[in-house]
C-alpha cells in the first residue's frame, strides 16, 4: 500500500462505528483512507505484523506510515486529515491519552448494547466500494 493512505480498520458488525466509518467517508475530501473490518484477512494481517491478537476487536485501529494507532490516538489522528471543521480537534492529541481514552473505553465497551449490532459487515455502495480493502 502506498504512504499516501491510510487504513482505518474498524468493527465491521457495530451499528456506531459503521456510522463513524460513512462520517470519515463523507468528510475525507483529499481521498486520504482506505478502510477495512477488524473482521476481515486484512485487517488480521495488519495484526499479525504489528504485534496486536489477531482476534483484537475493542477498538479501531488506524495504521498510517507504518504505525498504528488505537482509541483516541487514531480518533485525533484521523480528524487531521479531514475537512472543516473537524481537522480542529487534532491538537486534543497533546492531551494525555489516559484523560482522552476513558470516555473512548466507556463507549466501545457499551457499543452493542446501546447502538445496536450488525449480523453481518456492511456491503457498501459501488461508489464507496473503491475505499475499502
Amino acid at each position: 500500500m502506498k504512504n499516501d493512505r491510510a487504513i482505518v480498520l474498524f468493527d465491521g458488525v457495530c451499528n456506531f462505528c459503521n456510522a463513524r466509518v460513512n462520517f470519515m467517508i463523507r468528510h475525507d475530501k483529499k481521498d486520504f483512507f482506505r478502510f477495512a473490518p477488524i473482521q476481515s484477512e486484512h485487517a488480521r494481517k495488519i495484526f499479525r505484523e504489528n504485534g496486536l491478537p489477531e482476534n483484537y476487536s475493542d477498538s479501531f485501529i488506524l495504521f498510517e506510515n507504518g504505525k498504528i494507532y488505537q482509541r483516541t490516538s487514531a480518533a485525533l489522528r484521523i480528524s487531521k486529515h479531514l475537512d472543516f471543521p473537524w481537522m480542529l480537534f487534532y491538537p486534543l492529541v497533546f492531551l494525555p491519552p489516559f484523560l482522552r481514552d476513558w470516555v473512548y473505553v466507556i463507549i466501545a465497551k457499551n457499543r452493542y448494547k446501546w447502538f445496536g449490532k450488525r449480523d453481518s459487515c456492511m456491503v457498501p455502495t459501488e461508489e464507496v466500494r473503491k475505499k475499502f480493502l
